[in-house]
């Protein structure tokens, strides 16, 4: 496959910018390339715009080369540009099955992007057939998300498998939540497949959410378009130094992990016993969705108490649904404590 052929031709025919340290490769004491203040505030000096340390460390843990490695604001900027290099304004489109992450759609309109939707089935599996029947000639983008929010189930990798391999644009899978499945990341089949992109984040089990930092990952020439469009310094001193600090925390993370997992799961057993809980979907996330008898009376009376659910009810396939992050031992028992009243 040829992504270049995917590639808006403004894209293609664009001369990027070139920041100071773009043009500098090395060792130096003294910069007075980029107009800084020269007094050390900690900060006076502009970021790495390639983030060269921060995607070593995520290509070692990953096993994922440097190059097919894009770091963004969230994985919302990741999103944003791969819309605006691939799709065409008022002209291209994205297939985007429902229900899912709601930023694709938002991003989509934003650009002025046509949105197609396709529905997930009842359990929440992404349908090929369906799928495939809803790409028109424009459609440029798939978006998908395993484990799906708000399901929280992984899709079916075999189905997932074959859309990559029967559609001829971009295939977004979105794996915000993957460390806390049993799963393989579609990572491993990024040189099998040129077409494949593969979104992950370090605000779900790495607990960074505050800091913002998005991971793309996909083939260098993907990464190479997205990287010729991207703001010169999207990634701060900041973020990089405290990211790449939590990266080294590997067993502490794994062990947040396994403290959530285990905790889902005494959740949905819970639960799945109250009187006012209709069902429990299975989940391979941090949350669940369960579906409860008078859903806005027991959201309303929920954050009387203090405690904050996400109301999922007026969604597809969701009706009556509330979207229950894991907390710690102690949040769950208070909110089970709480359902037990109502």
């Amino acid at each position: 496959m040829d992504i270049n052929k995917l590639v808006r031709k403004n894209i293609q025919q664009l001369r990027p910018y070139s920041s100071a340290r773009d043009e500098f490769e090395g060792e130096a004491s003294i910069f007075l390339d980029a107009n800084e203040n020269p007094y050390d505030t900690d900060y006076n000096r502009y970021p790495d715009p390639h983030q060269k340390q921060l995607k070593k460390r995520i290509s070692e843990l990953k096993k994922v080369n440097e190059e097919q490695i894009f770091l963004g604001n969230g994985s919302d900027e990741a999103i944003d540009l791969l819309l605006r290099a691939f799709c065409e304004p008022g002209k291209d489109e994205v297939l985007i099955p429902q229900p899912t992450y709601g930023m694709y759609a938002v991003s989509a309109s934003i650009n002025d992007v046509k949105i197609n939707s396709a529905s997930l089935t009842e359990d929440f599996d992404i349908d090929p057939e369906a799928t495939l029947s809803a790409i028109t000639p424009q459609t440029k983008i798939i978006f998908l998300c395993s484990p799906n929010n708000p399901s929280g189930n992984l899709l079916t990798k075999e189905k997932v498998i074959e859309v990559i391999k029967s559609f001829v644009g971009l295939v977004v899978v979105d794996e915000a939540y993957i460390d806390f499945t049993n799963s393989l990341s579609l990572t491993e089949s990024l040189n099998q497949y040129k077409n494949l992109v593969v979104l992950q984040t370090l605000s779900k089990a790495w607990g960074l959410a505050g800091l913002r930092l998005g991971i793309c990952f996909a083939s260098k020439e993907i990464i190479s378009v997205i990287n010729k469009i991207k703001p010169p310094y999207n990634i701060s001193s900041v973020t990089q130094s405290l990211a790449l600090e939590r990266l080294q925390q590997v067993e502490i993370k794994n062990q947040q992990v396994k403290e959530i997992v285990d905790q889902r799961e005494i959740m949905k057993a819970r639960l799945s016993e109250s009187k006012i809980v209709e069902h429990v979907y299975r989940s391979d996330s941090n949350f669940l969705l369960v579906q409860v008898k008078n859903t806005k009376k027991v959201y309303e009376n929920l954050l009387t108490k203090g405690i904050v659910l996400r109301d999922r009810s007026n969604v597809i396939l969701c009706n009556d649904c509330l979207r229950i992050t894991i907390g710690t031992s102690k949040e769950n028992q208070l909110l089970l404590d709480e359902l037990k009243k109502l």
